[in-house]
């Protein structure tokens, strides 16, 4: 099993920045790569980011490009997901997820989830 806790969300005006973090915990040595996800009231929960706890190869949804980035510290065992010039369309719950096999962008190849933490951009 492996356990994870999301933290850093909030309240920022649009144009800020956050920076989430995600801190695993448990059976680590079997997570293979880890992702954020996200979702809007209404919408499905679509992918961010994700990172690959060997190599570090990270890969990005084409909306958040150039304003993410995801980052990991093996010996923390901590994911980071630093977002700069937030915009009212990020707002959603930010969900943290570890895959034992695969770096790949769909939920279903994830097993663990955390239990997500809000983030909410003003316009």
């Amino acid at each position: 099993q492996v356990q994870l806790v999301e933290s850093g969300g909030g309240l920022v005006q649009a144009g800020g920045s956050l920076r989430l973090s995600c801190a695993a915990s448990g059976r680590t040595v079997s997570s293979y790569a880890m992702g954020w996800f996200r979702q809007a009231p209404g919408k499905e929960r679509e992918f961010v980011a994700n990172i690959r706890w060997d190599s570090g190869s990270t890969s990005y949804a084409d909306s958040v490009k150039g304003r993410f980035t995801i980052s990991r510290d093996n010996a923390k065992n901590t994911v980071y997901l630093q977002m700069n010039s937030l915009e009212s369309e990020d707002t959603a719950v930010y969900y943290c997820a570890a895959s034992t096999y695969s770096s790949g962008s769909y939920s279903r190849h994830y097993e663990y989830w955390g239990q997500g933490t809000q983030v909410t951009v003003s316009s």
